[in-house]
């Protein structure tokens, strides 16, 4: 093993290094993410460090200064800076340019795909507020003056809601409504002419 990097200068033993240490933090942060032990940890500019370990959470999971962050940047700037330096044989400048280049590269590339995975995220939560103008039937029918239920397709999912007739008349099942108002949990509906 060491005749395999014998005829490395110091530069080179710098980019390899932070290759190898960079590379073991993205495989272990990989690793840790599929078998859930993956707590997310960041570095604040103060030097406070947080670590949340009830909730990962994939618009938590990158900032700059978190440890994918700095993984990959490390990762990239050691594997490209020597691949500059040893394979292409570019001076140590361009061989630094360009493994910063790569390194802030790699660092935006996962900033933009934890953007993305916070654009998959949508939340289950059905806001009974915005059924106001949904469409439907009496499912069980509302007495004069009283409480039934509806059956609405609303934000794409068929929902039963407690309901009462708007002027307080009586509404036999399979008539059709639309939601006019809505009180706490309960629907108004009217008949839909």
């Amino acid at each position: 093993m060491v005749k395999l990097f014998s005829d490395f200068n110091g530069l080179e033993v710098f980019f390899l290094a932070c290759a190898i240490i960079g590379g073991f933090f993205v495989i272990l942060k990989l690793i840790m993410q599929f078998v859930g032990g993956d707590t997310d940890t960041d570095f604040g500019v103060d030097g406070e460090i947080s670590i949340d370990p009830h909730h990962v959470d994939s618009d938590l999971g990158f900032r700059f200064l978190s440890m994918h962050g700095l993984s990959a940047f490390f990762m990239m700037f050691g594997l490209v800076g020597l691949a500059f330096y040893r394979q292409s044989q570019a001076g140590v400048i361009i061989s630094m340019i360009g493994a910063v280049v790569a390194g802030m590269a790699s660092v935006w590339v996962i900033g933009k795909l934890f953007q993305g995975a916070v654009n998959l995220q949508s939340s289950g939560t059905l806001k009974t507020a915005d059924a106001v103008g949904s469409t439907g039937t009496v499912y069980l029918s509302i007495p004069e003056g009283g409480t039934g239920r509806v059956s609405l397709n609303f934000q794409n999912r068929l929902r039963e809601f407690d309901a009462t007739e708007k002027n307080g008349k009586e509404l036999s099942t399979g008539t059709p409504v639309r939601v006019v108002k809505v009180n706490a949990n309960i629907l108004e509906v009217e008949i839909i002419k």
